[in-house]
């Protein structure tokens, strides 16, 4: 074999050799993304988390989810919302990044491009506004559903607004929302992710232990009606989704809580 053989099949070796250690390299920093997701964080108030109808939760800093692989999105996003985070920062707006997080793969972001349809926040970047990581953390693809635009800021922005005010009204809350997942939704993109038809919104007020719950169930289009028009009974909601949302609680205490839908104990001024 000829020196510039032997040369040529060296090259070829070390470039394969290059590449196949980065690529365990990236296997090795995948796998500890995952690890990391699956760990309960310092700021995830663990207690109030619902269940999972599907088996895989990830743990952010500022929020935990539920992540839904046949819908390509999750089907819960639950954080607390404090008081002393409630903010006006006014933080630079990120591109959204693939949850490299979810084991099972989370849906790209061009999936929603040229669809139509808003990528729109679980966990409102305006939630998670008292520092910068927190806020762009919210733009992690497995926080973010298709939502028509009129919807997204037109009654839904309404009711994020007002959860905004109950947190701070009542000295912080807790938050659970996600879109209702079912069999036969339209889907959009490569890797076609479901469109839901409703969108629910649940907050668990535990304000010095005197705990109240309310539950919002609202059809994917905008409208003029009024918020308290869509509340319902957790259990209601539960019924739609199979999920559990607070196993935690006493039975004796929330079994009462989710049958009722009366928001006579919230305000809406």
């Amino acid at each position: 074999m000829s020196k510039r053989k032997i040369y040529s099949l060296l090259a070829i070796l070390i470039v394969l050799g290059v590449y196949g250690y980065e690529y365990l390299l990236n296997q090795e920093e995948q796998a500890n993304i995952v690890k990391q997701g699956s760990t309960v964080k310092q700021q995830t108030n663990e207690y109030f988390l619902p269940t999972s109808t599907t088996g895989q939760i990830v743990h952010h800093e500022g929020y935990s989810l539920s992540y839904s692989e046949s819908h390509e999105q999750a089907e819960w996003v639950a954080y607390e919302l404090k008081k002393e985070q409630l903010s006006n920062a006014n933080f630079e707006r990120p591109y959204f990044e693939i949850d490299n997080a979810v084991k099972t793969g989370a849906a790209s972001w061009k999936n929603y491009k040229n669809s139509g349809y808003d990528r729109g926040h679980l966990c409102p970047a305006g939630d998670r506004n008292y520092s910068e990581s927190a806020y762009d953390e919210t733009f992690l693809t497995s926080n973010i559903t298709p939502q028509e635009h009129d919807f997204n800021a037109g009654i839904w922005n309404t009711l994020e607004q007002k959860v905004r005010y109950w947190a701070n009204k009542y000295d912080g809350i807790f938050v659970v929302t996600g879109g209702v997942l079912e069999k036969g939704l339209q889907t959009i993109g490569e890797e076609q992710v479901a469109v839901p038809k409703r969108f629910y919104k649940i907050i668990l007020d535990n304000n010095k232990g005197h705990i109240k719950m309310i539950a919002f169930l609202i059809p994917h289009q905008n409208s003029e009606d009024p918020l308290y028009k869509f509340v319902v009974s957790v259990d209601e909601v539960e019924k739609l989704t199979g999920i559990d949302f607070f196993p935690e609680l006493d039975d004796s205490i929330v079994s009462k809580l989710e049958a009722s839908s009366n928001y006579k104990n919230w305000s809406f001024n």
